[in-house]
């Protein structure tokens, strides 16, 4: 019996490192990527996952693929930028743990900068006592924003718009109060629930768990995006709405779009393994949005009664300039908190069985990023 215990502890999963070794991904990373770029892309995807516990419990197949649809959509797998995640989760089919390409809503926003279409882009929090009216049918957002910062930062959400401007004028907005995001997020997300749950892993309902009603020790139930950033996750939600409808979308933009919460698989093909909101059918509001995002900086204001028209010139898309994070039309970039406090950390052995019945994102990555 000694013996055999021996012998599986020597039974170790190969690193990434070593992984990256082997000749047929070293010239598949080439092929990808060219020889130039292969040595940047190994060293940024080995430092990711070695700071990520959970992602090294993935296929090391996947990882490899979700980071080269990245890298082909020219975007960055730093967590400072947050353009791109790739998120353990419990594969049933495959009966393992793999790693999902996610599109962070900053990622969204430099693929639409990136095509040259859009003049404005923009979305953000409306705050309770904010909101004076919108007209859907007109699109006029009549808006008395809180100027001083802090203070906006502390006072509830009610709601939440997007809009963009193309540079020939045309120009779409959209409002959605949170009880209606409640709902997308209750209906599409299997992880997140608005109400209280029972059963075997039972949750608090989403009030409670913004009150802080939660003890650490079962933090680690709460490890879905909507718990996570639900703002953020609001934005990313906003925006797919919002372009998938109205937008003009390059190629670049469709495909990020169709594989955007999918496992990749070495040939190139992509499923999903959890409930795809409204990526897949945008119509019938189907997707669950999942990304690490912050929130957008806030147009600034006089104190007076602000109202945005169909017709009016807006700025060039303003994301938020916190640390790490630069807004600019060449690299607007956001996600919330996007600092070492936002990488997944390894869950507890309690946590697997509760994935195996809801599919809960297998890492939180609000905790170390």
């Amino acid at each position: 019996m000694e013996v055999k215990n021996s012998l599986v502890k020597q039974e170790k999963k190969e690193t990434i490192s070593t992984y990256f070794m082997k000749d047929m991904v070293k010239r598949k990373v080439v092929e990808m990527v060219g020889s130039t770029n292969a040595q940047r892309f190994t060293t940024s995807i080995i430092s990711a996952v070695s700071n990520n516990p959970t992602l090294q419990e993935c296929d090391y197949g996947s990882i490899v693929s979700a980071a080269l649809l990245g890298e082909s959509l020219k975007l960055s797998p730093s967590p400072q930028l947050g353009q791109y995640y790739m998120v353990p989760f419990n594969d049933k089919k495959r009966n393992c743990k793999v790693a999902q390409f996610q599109l962070g809503y900053k990622g969204y926003i430099q693929l639409a900068i990136r095509s040259g279409y859009y003049k404005s882009i923009n979305v953000l929090a409306i705050k309770e006592g904010e909101l004076v009216k919108y007209d859907p049918l007109t699109e006029e957002l009549e808006v008395n924003l809180i100027e001083d910062d802090e203070i906006r930062e502390q006072t509830p959400t009610v709601g939440y718009y997007a809009m963009f401007e193309y540079l020939n004028g045309f120009r779409k907005t959209m409002y959605w109060t949170k009880k209606k995001m409640l709902s997308h997020a209750d209906t599409y997300s299997q992880a997140f629930s608005k109400e209280a749950t029972g059963g075997k892993y039972p949750k608090v309902s989403f009030a409670d768990f913004e009150a802080g009603k939660v003890p650490e020790s079962e933090m680690w139930k709460y490890s879905s995006f909507w718990y996570k950033d639900f703002d953020g996750m609001a934005y990313k939600t906003m925006l797919r709405q919002l372009i998938s409808k109205w937008g003009i979308m390059s190629i670049e933009m469709q495909e990020a779009y169709n594989k955007d919460m999918a496992v990749i698989n070495e040939n190139g093909d992509y499923e999903y393994i959890e409930n795809k909101d409204d990526s897949i059918a945008v119509e019938a509001t189907v997707n669950e949005t999942a990304e690490a995002v912050s929130n957008p900086t806030e147009n600034e204001t006089t104190g007076q009664k602000k109202t945005i028209r169909t017709r009016k010139n807006s700025a060039s898309a303003k994301v938020d300039t916190k640390e790490g994070e630069i807004a600019s039309e060449s690299n607007v970039s956001e996600n919330k908190g996007i600092s070492n406090e936002d990488v997944p950390t390894e869950m507890e052995s309690v946590e697997e069985e509760i994935q195996e019945d809801e599919y809960n994102n297998y890492d939180d990555p609000f905790a170390g990023l």
